[in-house]
């Protein structure tokens, strides 16, 4: 028989502590199978914890020292050695004997004196449901790995997909793209600061959150869809254009529809990013728009957003403003509690004033930063003007 073919045996560990019955196991098994033998618990142990492990163990039940019980046990609690299976052979013929063996995870049991064909015909029939239960787990394991990846995939193309529209938003407008990255930020401290909340807390479940978390830059797409006369003038709007400015919510309602008609399906995290684009300007005392929603009517998302948006517009610096201090913004936000916001929201905030100043200087806007935007909004401007 050549080498390869002697390589490619499966290896069986023999443990007994007669020598007779080693000899005679391992005549049975030579023609079709490698070898190993451990005369007591303690070195089968250590072999089939080794870096070769055997495909299958032969054990007997009486040894001095650890019996075969015990060394079955330890095999079965070691994920390391557990899939090994274990057949028992024993003189040990009592029925309950039996039931013990295979109640501690060993797949058959054979009573000496032993039968070579039977103990061959056994041995190739666990082995191979064995090959077959080791090709169910690599496959179950390639599966979940394939998953997983294109799990990965698919929340980064989301990522990648709401960093893309958030940014067109935002070079059509007078905010930075911070602005973006804090309010994203506020909406889910506020969302986990109200978690537990009655109200709120079949609602905001750590899923949900997330989504939040991803769906809040879009809350001003519909600002590309606004006239840059508009859009960016820096003083107070004309009646006109002010109902104007307020169809941004719609136009980004409907952009998201449209992007999800195009994908045949309903996304999660298109679903709330609708909402905070259509609701982010509905009034807790109804007197926002687009629909003049009220109370509860508002959905949670938007209302969450509301507050996020405000306070970052009152302390932002603007390219035609300066922000006022985070204590000015507090308190407008208070005196807005249950007319503009959510009261319960209103009180969470105010327990998170912390979070909140500590979110705005991790994301403040820079010098660098409003430069850039000073002359994109020039270049508009001119654009604008024909020049």
């Amino acid at each position: 028989m050549s080498m390869e073919a002697f390589h490619t045996k499966p290896t069986i560990l023999v443990v007994d502590d007669t020598p007779d019955n080693i000899d005679l196991l391992c005549a049975v098994l030579e023609d079709d199978y490698r070898t190993k033998i451990a005369v007591n618990g303690e070195r089968a142990l250590k072999i089939a914890n080794g870096d070769s492990k055997p495909d299958l163990i032969l054990l007997d039940i009486m040894m001095p020292g650890m019996s075969g019980y015990e060394v079955c046990q330890q095999l079965k609690a070691n994920p390391a050695t557990r899939d090994i299976p274990v057949i028992f052979v024993t003189a040990m013929s009592e029925t309950a004997d039996e039931q013990l063996g295979l109640g501690m995870g060993a797949v058959d049991y054979i009573t000496k004196p032993i039968s070579a064909p039977i103990v061959l015909a056994r041995i190739k029939t666990q082995l191979s449901m064995k090959r077959v239960h080791d090709f169910l787990r690599d496959q179950n394991q390639f599966l979940e790995t394939e998953i997983e990846l294109r799990t990965r995939e698919i929340v980064a193309l989301q990522d990648v997909t709401i960093h893309t529209m958030a940014s067109l938003a935002e070079t059509r407008d007078s905010e930075t793209g911070n602005h973006i990255r804090r309010t994203a930020h506020y909406v889910k401290t506020l969302a986990e600061k109200l978690r537990d909340h009655p109200r709120f807390a079949a609602f905001l479940t750590d899923k949900t959150i997330e989504l939040l978390f991803k769906s809040a830059p879009l809350h001003d797409i519909g600002k590309v869809g606004i006239p840059d006369r508009i859009l960016l003038k820096p003083g107070r709007f004309e009646p006109y254009e002010m109902e104007i400015m307020k169809t941004h919510t719609t136009l980004g309602r409907d952009a998201i529809l449209a992007a999800e008609r195009e994908l045949g399906i309903e996304v999660d995290f298109l679903k709330y990013a609708k909402e905070i684009a259509y609701g982010h300007q509905e009034k807790w005392d109804g007197s926002g728009y687009p629909e003049g929603l009220a109370g509860d009517a508002i959905p949670i998302s938007a209302r969450l957003m509301a507050v996020a948006d405000v306070y970052d517009a009152l302390i932002s610096r603007r390219v035609y403003k300066e922000g006022m201090s985070h204590e000015a913004a507090v308190a407008i936000i208070s005196a807005g509690r249950g007319q503009h916001f959510d009261p319960d929201m209103v009180d969470a905030f105010m327990a998170l004033q912390t979070d909140f100043i500590a979110i705005a200087k991790r994301y403040a806007d820079t010098d660098h930063d409003m430069e850039k935007k000073r002359d994109k909004l020039d270049l508009f401007t001119k654009a604008a003007d024909g020049n």
